[in-house]
């Protein structure tokens, strides 16, 4: 039996040797070492061998097997180099295929142009973490322990860290307590950023938006500045037909307070929208950090940032603006 399987494998090899082209060495491999080939036949016959002879036998067919797999792989790396690259040539000198231009996000292009707007205000940019604490989402925007702002079912709080309450920040009202702890008065900026609300999704509400925040500080700053700075932020941005109006509302970190509500451009008609709040700055906000509100007033405003956008892109889904939908963002 030893002696056919020298021969086996003086045939395979003569095979092999035969065996020039990547085709040839496809057609010996299945010949001889594939899922039918001849050596898994001899395998499949070592049940035949008669008992005192299978262990010499086995032996031999595995160095046979071992043997020809290994000269498969050295002849078909050798046929491999000989033969040069396979498959359709490519011409290196053929131009690629071009690739489209990118663009930038409508919220973010909506962001570049309100910041430019104010920066030629004299407003500089500010930013605050998106995960705050108690003291600067509440409590130093004179929003008492009993406020109903402060409930569960209202914020994403995040447990305690250091005996210190965390939650993910419900409006950018915080960056201005960060801007005054930071910088004595005067002081002049705007803050842009993600605010989360546990909010049920639907067209016009998202658990998590986009604000812009505008606070201004100084001796002497009244409700005149501040109307004025939103109507020549609604003129710049909106065009110059476009008009401001404030409606009386009420917040804990303003007083007094106020709606605004901005006439802009809507399908071609001009159009009443609100847009966020604004109002005189809390003396118990500026007591908070330390500022003396017997000598420096201030005026701030909160916009929505998606409202701005789907206002002024004629977007009729808030959510539209969060799917990734190249089809849509394509638009803009």
């Amino acid at each position: 039996m030893a002696v056919d399987l020298d021969a086996t494998q003086t045939e395979a090899m003569a095979a092999l040797s035969a065996a020039t082209t990547p085709e040839g060495l496809d057609a010996w491999k299945g010949a001889w070492i594939g899922g039918s080939g001849r050596l898994k036949s001899l395998m499949a016959g070592l049940k035949d061998v008669p008992k005192d002879q299978k262990p010499a036998f086995g032996k031999r067919l595995n160095e046979l097997k071992a043997a020809i797999e290994s000269a498969y792989e050295a002849r078909r790396a050798e046929v491999d180099a000989s033969a040069g690259p396979r498959g359709p040539l490519v011409d290196v000198t053929e131009p690629g295929t071009p690739v489209a231009e990118g663009c930038r996000h409508v919220l973010s292009r909506t962001i570049d142009e309100i910041v430019d707007v104010f920066g030629r205000m004299g407003f500089t940019l500010a930013e605050g973490p998106e995960v705050e604490d108690e003291w600067h989402n509440f409590t130093a925007l004179n929003i008492p322990e009993s406020h109903p702002a402060r409930d569960a079912t209202d914020n994403f709080y995040m447990g305690e860290q250091g005996g210190v309450k965390r939650l993910l920040r419900t409006q950018t009202s915080t960056v201005q307590i960060r801007a005054m702890e930071r910088q004595k008065p005067p002081l002049k900026v705007v803050a842009t950023g993600r605010v989360y609300r546990p909010d049920t999704h639907d067209a016009t509400h998202y658990s998590m938006f986009h604000q812009i925040e505008g606070l201004y500080i100084d001796r002497g700053v009244s409700m005149a500045d501040l109307k004025t700075t939103l109507v020549q932020f609604a003129k710049a941005y909106f065009g110059a037909e476009a008009e401001v109006r404030m409606r009386p509302s009420f917040f804990p970190f303003t007083e007094p307070s106020a709606e605004v509500d901005m006439k802009m451009r809507i399908k071609g008609e001009w159009k009443w929208v609100e847009l966020g709040g604004c109002g005189m700055v809390d003396p118990n906000v500026l007591q908070a950090v330390g500022i003396d509100p017997e000598e420096w007033t201030g005026f701030a405003f909160g916009l929505g940032i998606e409202r701005i956008a789907m206002r002024r892109y004629g977007i009729g889904d808030i959510r539209w603006l969060f799917e990734n939908d190249a089809r849509f963002l394509r638009q803009f």
